[in-house]
């Protein structure tokens, strides 16, 4: 029994564990990325892949065209890519004969697809990772 004219309260809570045992349900919360996204980010997250992608947005290109227009890329680099890019169907090779002989790269309409992508791409790098090199491709500013 309290004194009179005092209230009877219950004693205050513990101070909070400085140490409190982990949310199982807030870790389940990150979850394993759809196959789309990641056979994407397989594709698109291989060096100069997208650089040579964006060079070809504006339209077609020669090899050594292509070669300038992604800068530090070796012959047998761009060639590997672009012979992937091709098996995938988002690049066309055509064979002009010559003399000389020249090949001409550019996109299939899948390539030219992923154009919206590699817009809000650019968008976002121009928000968040501002400083951090070389602009965005002109051809991607909308």
């Amino acid at each position: 029994m309290s004194e009179p004219g005092k209230l009877d309260l219950p004693p205050p809570p513990p101070p909070p564990d400085p140490d409190p045992p982990l949310d199982r349900s807030a870790a389940s919360a990150c979850t394993e990325p759809e196959s789309a996204i990641t056979r994407v980010f397989h594709l698109l997250g291989k060096r100069w892949t997208g650089l040579i992608l964006a060079a070809l947005m504006s339209g077609p290109g020669h090899f050594a065209e292509l070669r300038r227009a992604v800068p530090g890329i070796s012959e047998r680099m761009l060639s590997d890519r672009l012979t992937e890019l091709a098996a995938l169907g988002l690049v066309s090779r055509a064979v002009q004969e010559g003399p000389p002989l020249r090949v001409s790269y550019s996109l299939t309409d899948s390539g030219h697809a992923l154009r919206p992508a590699m817009v809000e791409l650019t968008r976002w790098a121009d928000s968040h990772l501002t400083g951090t090199g070389n602009r965005c491709p002109e051809a991607f500013r909308e």
